[in-house]
């Protein structure tokens, strides 16, 4: 099976460092990571998957930190000057041809076919002898529980879903209320896979697959949902916030996997963005225009829409989202478009056609091997 070269985390950020000569050694080492890993392609079309965004980027970033070292002072973004608006020149006003080698991402582990966001489900993700394609990425849910540890689950409620008549788990109550022996001892979909820890999850991921930590909810009620803030207002989120995504950045720092930190709430991105130089990717819901600015103000990588966002495909709603070409406008910007959730092959292969880098997905069989 095609594996998706690892690439270092793309740091946006550059922190000034008294050790000129270790930071000129480092950024020696990176760039010769990213130049190796990011060779150009001869695939037909359009050769950018989110990993290949990722190594470009960082490349420019890499840029900037040379200059750093070599003595320029108060640099803190190295991101070239962009706006979101329409069309520019070139190769910009074409409409979008379809990605030669998009990135699968594994929806909760393939959520399709495994119980979600368990070890197991991570681990059947990442086996090269599965029965589709393995998955070049990994989505992982992640809220706190009552004793502030970090779980991986999707919803607030142990007992979740919605009318099938199956709770997620065997068990009920707000995860963040609940201790987490009893959260981690609670089984998953009727199996006997229980609901993990962050760090147990990740362990079991090979580092060549990169993870897409998804910040669901920091343990409040008190949160302002898919809203471009501003002032106060994302002060006070970020506050709300801070507590659990430092502790979700602690754990993720003690492994070597590409990360890349999505939410469908500005200010959990907000607080990634101060505590960490990894990737960020905002997740569109009502407005692509909030999105979006969400995304140029933390120089997200990549944006998350749903499928019903993505224009010239029969799943695009009109009546909500006018005419807007979301692909164009993310690429105007250098940034990965990755959909969800994809359930079949007929809305991969649209998809692609449309020109998404990616695809967070429930099967491992919607891509060819």
């Amino acid at each position: 099976m095609a594996t998706v070269p690892r690439l270092p985390y793309l740091k946006r950020k550059v922190l000034i460092s008294d050790q000129s000569t270790r930071a000129t050694s480092d950024i020696r080492t990176e760039r010769d990571l990213v130049t190796a890993a990011s060779s150009p392609r001869t695939d037909r079309g359009r050769n950018r998957g989110l990993l290949a965004i990722l190594g470009s980027r960082r490349r420019n970033v890499l840029l900037g930190a040379a200059t750093v070292a070599a003595g320029a002072v108060g640099i803190t973004s190295v991101a070239p000057p962009r706006t979101d608006g329409g069309s520019n020149t070139g190769a910009d006003r074409q409409s979008p041809e379809p990605t030669a080698n998009p990135t699968l991402i594994a929806h909760r582990g393939f959520a399709g076919e495994n119980p979600e966001n368990t070890r197991a489900a991570a681990q059947a993700a990442t086996r090269t002898d599965g029965p589709g394609r393995r998955a070049d990425m990994i989505e992982l849910d992640v809220v706190p529980t009552a004793d502030s540890d970090v779980v991986v689950f999707h919803d607030d409620n142990l007992a979740g879903r919605d009318g099938t008549g199956m709770g997620l788990t065997d068990t009920s109550g707000l995860v963040w209320e609940t201790s987490t022996e009893m959260v981690t001892s609670a089984t998953v979909l009727r199996t006997e896979e229980t609901v993990p820890k962050l760090g147990d999850v990740l362990e079991s991921i090979p580092n060549d697959v990169a993870v897409n930590i998804e910040l669901k909810n920091p343990g409040s009620t008190a949160l302002r949902f898919g809203e471009k803030l501003t002032g106060n207002a994302l002060e006070t989120q970020q506050v709300i916030w801070r507590p659990f995504v430092t502790r979700v950045v602690d754990i993720v720092e003690r492994y070597d996997h590409e990360v890349l930190f999505s939410s469908f709430y500005e200010a959990a991105l907000a607080v990634v963005s101060e505590q960490s130089m990894a990737s960020v990717a905002p997740i569109l819901w009502e407005s692509i225009d909030d999105g979006l600015a969400i995304a140029e103000a933390y120089d997200a990588d990549a944006i998350h829409p749903p499928v019903a966002m993505i224009r010239g495909t029969p799943f695009f709603d009109d009546s909500r989202f006018g005419d807007t070409d979301l692909v164009r406008r993310a690429r105007n910007n250098d940034r990965a478009v990755n959909v969800w959730t994809v359930e079949s092959w007929y809305q991969a292969d649209r998809l692609i056609e449309a020109g998404v880098d990616g695809l967070i997905a429930d099967y491992s069989t919607l891509l060819p091997e």
